[in-house]
This record gives C-alpha cells, structure tokens and sequence, in this order.
C-alpha cells in the first residue's frame, strides 16, 4: 500500500545534465500567447522539460530529507528495538545511535511450547494443497472462505503428494516423542506435549492407512490437542512476561529515570502479529504512560528485515522529525499536522471528501468508499 512515509522514502534522481540540457530546449521554444493569459504554449519536448523540471523539486525535497533522517539517527536515545522470533524477542537498547546491549531474555520454555503448539500447523502446512476445494458441512463452514479455500486446495484430493512428507514429519515427532521425559520440563507441560504429539500420529497413521484425510478429520484431531496447545500457551505467556518485565527495569535502572520518561519503542513484526503484539502489550506497561501513545511504535513490515536496527531507526527517525515538521509546515491546520506526525496518509480526508464519505470515522469511511466504488470515475466528478 502507497503511504505519505513510503512516497517520501523512495528513490527518485534526475542528473543535472538532464535538467541543464532540456532547460535550454525549452527556453528556446517557449512561445507567449496573450489569449492565454501568459500561459506559454510548448512543444511536446519543451512540455516534458517543464514537468522534469517540476518532479526535481521534489527529487531535491527527498535528497534533503534522508540526508536530515541520517542525521537523526545518531542523535535518537533512548530506544528499544524489539525484533519478534520463535525464542520470545530479541530485544536491543540504543543510546545516541549505537547500541548499548542486546539480549534473548525469555526462558527457553517459551520456545519449546511454541515448537509443540505448532504441530498442528505443521500438518495443515502439508496436507492443504490436496484438500477438497468445496467448503465441507461442518459447524466452522460458515467461517472458511470459499474463494480462499479454492486457492489453497491447489491439487485436490485425487493426488498422494502429501503421503512422504507427512511420514518425515511423523519421524520427526516420534524422535521428539521419546525424548521427551529427558527434557526435564514441568509435569503439565510434559503432559501436554505428550497429547499433542501423540494424536498428531495417530491421525497421522490414520490418514496414511486409509490413503485420505478431509477438513473434518483433521479438525476432529485439532479439538482434541486444543486444550493442551492452551496449556502451552499459559507456560509461554508466563515465560515472556516475567522476562521483559525484568529486562525493561534492569534497563530503566541502567539508564535512569529521565532518561526512561522519553523512551521510544519500536516493535518489528509480520502483519500478522502486528495488532496486540504480545511484547508491546507487555513494554507498554513498563513506559511512561503520557507517551505510550505516540513512543509505542508497531512497525508491520511484510517480512523481518535483514538489518532490523536499521530499519527501526530509520523509520523511527522519519517519525520524529515528522512530529517537528508537522509543526512548521502546517502551524495553521491541526488535522494535517497531526497527518503528518500520524499514520494518516495527507490526501486521506481530501479523498474522503470527493468521494463523499462524511462519516469522519476512519474505517467505517474506507468500507463505505469500497462499497460504493463506481465502474468508472471521470475528473468532471472532482
């Protein structure tokens, strides 16, 4: 999706050999016509020059900008960059640009009751492809999309594809299976691997024998490993809340309180994980309350950045001398100011308005706008 953050942020360059020479073309066809008021009539490649001319503006604004943004981030402190991972998080404190510590602090239970809790994804991961392509009567029918079903169902159930790899996995539970009272773990939670990798074969062996699975089949075995994947989660959420906790006031010792009122936080995640991320929910209630809101920074990327520091700083810088540009360049208009320092894209509320959507209510707006899309617009409608 297009957003004011991403415009600014691309790469834009026009040489200067480029703008010296179609100048000069232009000048030379340029031709004053007084019916027009001034408005000088061109030659198709006097025109073209003209409008370079205009987008080097905006080639130079960019320039200017990130030279400013790279600036910045050496100067950002303090800030915690959290990049989430199968271990918990790993979280990283930055003073001034440069990073002071960083730290995998929740206890490795947390990673294990993942790894047992996923073993259900992990089936579906292979057996989707051959599913039925038609929406089974089951009491969720009315939940699963047909369109979405279809995509996934790719090969249907006439093919055998999923057999050999459904057995590597099966080798690879039953190897966790029996090590499993050597992994010194909690009675429950041992317990709760236990169920889960068991069923997991059984409905494995049941499929391979009989050649075939379905939607209800496999959902029969995942209500029964349920309340065990619910058992795992207790453990894990346990796990990462008494780790950040302690990590975030062994930090706001280090760094001391004033420091820790005006903490940043940026939260690198998938889409997916992006709303009630479980480590912002747990930071947010280490951070000075009267900046959560505008300090907390959920950063969904559509996929972990090789260089996650970077990519946190960079788009936190953008973000703060945002907060002081919107200031200077809209003294007189509030609500663009704060689009500006916000998510908001800035024709936001002028599109809204031409499409007709008064409702002021950000996502009742955008359903509204969808829903009444017309087949075609023509510029007489502006």
């Amino acid at each position: 999706m297009a957003t004011r953050r991403g415009f600014i942020g691309g790469v834009s360059t026009i040489s200067a050999v480029t703008l010296l020479g179609t100048s000069t073309a232009a000048s030379a066809v340029e031709v004053t016509d007084p019916a027009t008021d001034g408005i000088v009539a061109a030659s198709p490649e006097a025109e073209l020059a003209a409008r370079d001319a205009i987008r080097a503006v905006n080639a130079g604004m960019r320039s200017n900008y990130a030279a400013l943004k790279s600036e910045l981030i050496t100067h950002l402190s303090p800030v915690i960059v959290v990049q989430n991972d199968a271990k918990g998080g790993k979280f990283t404190l930055i003073d001034n640009g440069v990073v002071q510590e960083a730290v995998n602090p929740v206890a490795e239970i947390f990673e294990l009751a993942k790894s047992i809790s996923h073993v259900p994804l992990g089936i579906f991961s292979i057996i989707a492809p051959y599913l039925s392509n038609r929406v089974p009567n089951l009491p969720n029918a009315g939940r699963v999309d047909p369109h979405d079903l279809r995509m996934v169902a790719s090969k249907g159930p006439l093919s055998d594809g999923w057999i050999t790899p459904l057995q590597g996995f099966a080798t690879t539970l039953t190897t966790a299976r029996q090590q499993l009272n050597r992994a010194n773990l909690p009675q429950d939670l041992r317990i709760s691997f236990a169920k889960v990798i068991d069923e997991a074969l059984t409905f494995i062996a049941d499929s391979v024998r009989g050649r075939s699975f379905d939607m209800a089949s496999f959902e029969t075995f995942s209500a029964r490993v349920y309340p065990s994947i619910r058992t795992n989660m207790t453990y894990a959420a346990n796990a990462q809340i008494t780790a950040i906790e302690g990590l975030m006031q062994r930090w706001r010792t280090r760094i001391g309180e004033a420091a820790w009122a005006d903490l940043y936080t940026v939260v690198l995640s998938i889409w997916t994980t992006s709303e009630l991320n479980q480590a912002s929910i747990i930071i947010k209630r280490c951070m000075n309350p009267a900046k959560v809101a505008t300090h907390l920074i959920d950063l969904p990327t559509v996929q972990l950045p090789t260089d996650p520091i970077f990519v946190a700083l960079d788009n936190l810088a953008r973000i703060v001398q945002d907060n002081i540009a919107a200031e200077m360049v809209f003294p007189t208009d509030q609500k663009v100011a704060d689009a500006l320092k916000g998510k908001e894209d800035l024709l936001s509320d002028e599109i809204l308005k031409q499409l007709g959507v008064t409702t002021g209510v950000r996502t009742a707006s955008a359903a509204s706008a969808v829903a009444t899309c017309p087949v075609q617009r023509t510029t007489a409608a502006v």
